[in-house]
């Protein structure tokens, strides 16, 4: 009986789920192109990649859940770290998170022509680490962006686990935090890895729930390297904590 309905659910997305996904996608990417172009970068980041990320989830009948939104104060910006489990969860970001967020990517993305354009206009963040005064324009131009509740998003395994659990947290994300003092937000996001796993990229789908669990915001104590690694540490502890069982532990990611 599974096997019956997994495969009645490929044909639906051979027949419905793909081609209304990749029209949905090309129909706002152009008013996203065109809007960043003229202005207003904080509407078009944000959202028309969220309808289409509820869109795309609705589409492939994956139900969500949320928990622990109540956490989060409306007007205060956030730095929100996540478990990065698989390519579905950018949907699950972009579709509930519910809030205005850039995400922080490396300055060389910037040169690639036309989505770094559109990266630059809708104000994502370029992290620049070519030595000090880079470093410092690049905290400069996220302090000018993350003010009245505007946020950013990052996954601190820097690429999607191989197995589901979770690798080591690298403290950009952190230190982001600490140089603008800004609360950490952990995100603990399950099912992405058995929707699809990266060892399964552009193959179909499997049906699964997909659920995101908002934990406590870690406020800074202090500034400095202390800071860092303990608001780190914490945030790592929290995201662990909300896994299902399968994936608990930690398991070294060959890529890390």
């Amino acid at each position: 009986m599974k096997q019956v309905l997994h495969f009645l659910y490929c044909v639906y997305q051979l027949l419905v789920a793909l081609p209304l996904g990749l029209l949905t996608t090309v129909v706002l990417i152009i008013p996203i192109l065109i809007g960043s172009a003229l202005g207003w970068g904080h509407f078009w980041g944000y959202y028309p990649p969220h309808l289409w990320a509820r869109i795309v989830l609705w589409l492939f009948l994956i139900p969500v859940k949320v928990e622990g939104r109540k956490h989060l104060e409306p007007k205060q910006s956030y730095v929100f770290v996540a478990n990065h489990q698989g390519a579905f969860d950018i949907f699950l970001i972009y579709g509930y998170l519910n809030r205005n967020f850039k995400w922080m990517m490396k300055y060389q993305l910037r040169r690639i022509p036309l989505i770094g354009y559109t990266c630059e206009k809708i104000h994502h963040i370029f992290v620049d680490k070519r030595g000090p005064k880079k470093i410092k324009a690049s905290y400069d131009a996220a302090r000018a962006t993350l003010q009245g509740g505007t946020s950013v998003t990052l996954f601190p395994e820097g690429s999607r686990t191989f197995t589901g659990h979770m690798g080591v947290f690298k403290k950009g994300a952190f230190a982001l935090a600490d140089e603008l003092q800004l609360p950490v937000v952990p995100l603990t996001i399950n099912g992405s890895f058995n929707i699809m796993p990266r060892t399964r990229d552009m193959k179909f789908v499997h049906w699964h729930p997909l659920s995101l669990t908002f934990h406590d915001p870690i406020y800074p104590v202090g500034q400095g390297p202390e800071n860092v690694e303990a608001i780190k540490n914490q945030a790592y502890d929290s995201v662990m904590s909300a896994l299902v069982p399968e994936y608990q532990g930690f398991v070294e990611n060959p890529d890390q």
